[in-house]
């Protein structure tokens, strides 16, 4: 389906000589605003990068496999206790979330179900990445990233049922179950290879996995760049999805986090379920939303999955960074404690020396 930009047209020539403000070739003019069709310098560009991030994407995943182990990743799939608080977290948690956020705000019936297909969408690669930074747990990681994009195939369209039909039918949304199976696949094959490295090579699996990380920390801010830059015409939307696309990763991220904890999680796994709940497939939204709906509903909340995606990565940096200065003031606290307790053992050997005569024992050494 062709993708359409919102964008503001002015023209300074007098009245005369244009009757209306738009452009001759706008699809649709309301004023001075106008609807035009995406030109093909644009159109090229976005096959072009598209191409060369879902290259880079499938590197960076071959990279997070090399930190997979096989007995490990088979553990969590034969006792999928982690996987079932993420499963609960992604298609629980999320779309009530959002369905909430429409409620609270009063969002328009369109935008209520494009904050709803955000909610129920399958998490994203981008957290296996951040995953990595924060020491998650990577088999944990990937494992609910798998089973969530295949869960998706039956969850999503059960949960748009339940919560969107108070403002559209559900048989009005179209699920690209292709674009599910690709995203599947780019997971899976990408991270096996990987896996299959690590279990061989586990040397050259770990510089590997050092340059895929790096990578992929850049990968993650490039698309949301690209992504604005592509879409710099459909940033004219509704304050308040804003507001539900600052909330709603966030949301996700403590909700996710809090539901891991008192389920009795360890604290890796718990920072894992975190960002598997936060992150969602940002890009499976936007297939969702230009093939379910017309261009003058795109105007009104086509840049929303965009507007997530900058949050959801703002809000991950920003758990990398506190996690990082924690875990550097941690480990600080604890050397200076160890040298305390240092100190204190020489002056007990030493006063211990001075009452014997100077003599140390070999075990005090």
């Amino acid at each position: 389906m062709q993708t359409y930009l919102l964008s503001q047209q002015f023209n300074t020539r007098p009245l005369a000589e244009n009757s209306t403000a738009c452009s001759v070739n706008a699809t649709i003019c309301n004023g001075t605003s106008c609807v035009l069709p995406e030109d093909n310098f644009n159109e090229t560009l976005s096959i072009i990068l598209s191409t060369v991030l879902t290259i880079m994407l499938a590197l960076v995943m071959f990279s997070m496999g090399c930190n997979v182990e096989l007995k490990k990743f088979l553990s969590h799939i034969k006792r999928p206790w982690g996987i079932f608080v993420g499963f609960l977290c992604q298609f629980g948690i999320m779309p009530l979330t959002g369905f909430l956020l429409s409620l609270v705000f009063n969002v328009l019936p369109i935008q209520a179900v494009v904050v709803l297909i955000m909610g129920c969408c399958p998490g994203g690669s981008s957290s296996n990445i951040i995953a990595y930074w924060v020491d998650g747990d990577m088999d944990l990681s990937v494992s609910m990233t798998t089973c969530s994009t295949l869960f998706a195939m039956g969850m999503m369209p059960l949960c748009l049922f339940l919560y969107t039909k108070m403002w559209t039918d559900s048989n009005a949304i179209v699920l690209p179950y292709d674009s599910i199976g690709i995203s599947l696949v780019a997971l899976v094959i990408p991270v096996s290879f990987g896996m299959y490295v690590n279990h061989r090579w586990p040397s050259k699996a770990k510089l590997i996995l050092k340059i895929g990380s790096i990578v992929g920390a850049i990968l993650i801010v490039l698309i949301a760049v690209v992504g604005g830059i592509l879409y710099r015409g459909s940033w004219v939307i509704s304050p308040k999805l804003w507001i539900i696309g600052t909330i709603f990763p966030a949301a996700g991220y403590s909700l996710g986090f809090v539901l891991a904890r008192i389920a009795g999680l360890p604290w890796h796994r718990c920072r894992t379920v975190s960002l598997e709940t936060g992150m969602q497939n940002t890009q499976l939204c936007s297939t969702i939303v230009q093939l379910s709906f017309t261009p003058e509903q795109l105007e009104l909340m086509f840049t929303f999955p965009l507007i997530y995606s900058i949050f959801q990565v703002l809000f991950a940096l920003l758990i990398l960074t506190g996690y990082h200065f924690y875990r550097r003031h941690r480990v600080k606290t604890k050397t200076d404690v160890e040298k305390t307790e240092e100190k204190e053992d020489s002056k007990s050997v030493s006063s211990h020396a001075k009452i014997n005569g100077g003599f140390v024992s070999n075990e005090t050494k």
